[in-house]
């Protein structure tokens, strides 16, 4: 059941909702574009630091992993935090503590400080995620909600082209300590975006007040609800299957295949491609379609190109040009599913969107970063990466199936 959205509170120095959608979607998009960056900036590195340090590709790739589960708790913290504050402060005080964590990556001295300082850089990282997400709530609703988060899968879909190029070079220049310098630098930049140019979309007279008791009612409440939950969930499985690729890839691509930094740079900017472009018709298509039903249709046919990707990863057919080719079409569903399913879900619970954002966020990072690990243990290789993605994304239509109407009489045409 959709609930309209809340009007637009008053923001300071005259730069608030009346702001242009482009304007929201800038904005926004530099926030949620934080942690994909931090992640993707960092991949090429992924076999240095294995290297550098002695470590196994599994216990590398939590540094990885363990930043989405650093995430995933930072989103319970910091969502409520910011319907009780407001959310400018938490997300100035997160973007504070990235900087801070940032540097001390770059001096860590062992694979296992680097990971409890990934997981923290997740935790702190993760009010940038849960405000942007937060924010469109506070200003937009339904179908203006899910084009809104398809138009800022273009913004965050620049991480994956860019960063890979950005991070080869650093570690072509000075190594992989210096991404965490760039990371730091990025912060403060955008610490200075936000403290400039954010309007706060929170006024007091809306704000959550009580302790820990209220918070924990609010969670009770969403818990309660079933199909917010099945929704939230939906976007953590889409996660888990981008995550797959993402801590499989460097291995699968530069070990397997010995493709250098550069190549592997370009490819994941291809794949990247695939996200935009299925985002930017989602986005196009959503003023006229239901998000239930392109939630519906983009899940199905991802199960498909995931099993033919497992098939390609088993034979060996097509070679390198095959297994990028399926790739592709698995990861060019993604576009589609978590805007649908976050705009969705967060409709049915806007008086409190901070709350139901971190649900949706800590679901997003915390089923990826347990997910995604599975990767390394199962061998690191092209099977093992197909396998935990048909895994995600058959999980996902079980979902799907069992907790919402979508795939019942009449659900075809209904919001939720």
């Amino acid at each position: 059941m959709t609930t309209p959205g809340p009007p637009p509170s008053t923001p300071p120095r005259g730069a608030g909702p009346s702001r242009s959608m482009l304007g929201w979607i800038l904005l926004l998009g530099a926030l949620a574009t934080l942690p994909a960056f931090t992640v993707d900036t960092y991949l090429p590195a992924l076999p240095d630091v294995a290297e550098e340090f002695g470590a196994s590709d599994a216990l590398a790739q939590l540094t990885l992993s363990g930043m989405l589960v650093g995430g995933a708790v930072g989103q319970f913290v910091i969502g409520p935090l910011s319907d009780r504050f407001g959310r400018r402060l938490p997300v100035l005080v997160g973007l504070t503590l990235h900087v801070v964590t940032s540097i001390a990556c770059a001096f860590a001295p062992s694979i296992e400080t680097l990971i409890v300082l990934r997981v923290l850089q997740g935790f702190f990282n993760a009010a940038s995620q849960v405000v942007s997400i937060a924010v469109i709530r506070d200003q937009f609703t339904g179908a203006a909600a899910a084009r809104i988060l398809s138009r800022l899968m273009l913004v965050i879909g620049l991480a994956p082209l860019l960063a890979p190029s950005i991070g080869a070079l650093i570690l072509a220049d000075g190594g992989w300590r210096w991404v965490f310098g760039v990371l730091a630098i990025l912060g403060v930049a955008l610490g200075l975006v936000v403290l400039f140019f954010m309007p706060e979309t929170h006024p007091v007279a809306k704000r959550r007040t009580g302790g820990a008791r209220s918070v924990l009612r609010g969670y009770a409440s969403l818990f309660k609800d079933r199909h917010f939950v099945a929704l939230a969930v939906l976007p953590g499985l889409g996660m888990a299957v981008l995550m797959s690729y993402v801590v499989g890839s460097p291995f699968v691509l530069q070990e397997g295949y010995d493709l250098t930094h550069a190549q592997f740079s370009v490819l994941f900017a291809v794949n990247g491609v695939g996200l935009v472009i299925s985002a930017q018709v989602n986005a196009a298509l959503v003023r006229r379609v239901a998000p239930i039903r392109l939630l519906r249709a983009a899940l199905v046919a991802q199960a498909g190109f995931a099993v033919v990707l497992l098939v390609v990863a088993l034979t060996g057919a097509g070679g390198l040009v095959g297994l990028l080719v399926a790739l592709w079409l698995v990861l060019s569903m993604q576009g589609m599913i978590p805007a649908n399913a976050s705009a969705l879900a967060l409709s049915r619970h806007g008086e409190m969107a901070g709350t139901a954002a971190a649900v949706i966020g800590a679901f997003q990072s915390g089923v990826a970063g347990v997910v995604s690990p599975l990767v390394g243990v199962l061998g690191g290789d092209a099977t093992a990466m197909a396998t935990v993605m048909v895994g995600a994304v058959a999980l996902s239509l079980v979902v799907l199936a069992t907790a919402t109407p979508a795939f019942r009489r009449g659900g075809w045409h209904t919001e939720i």
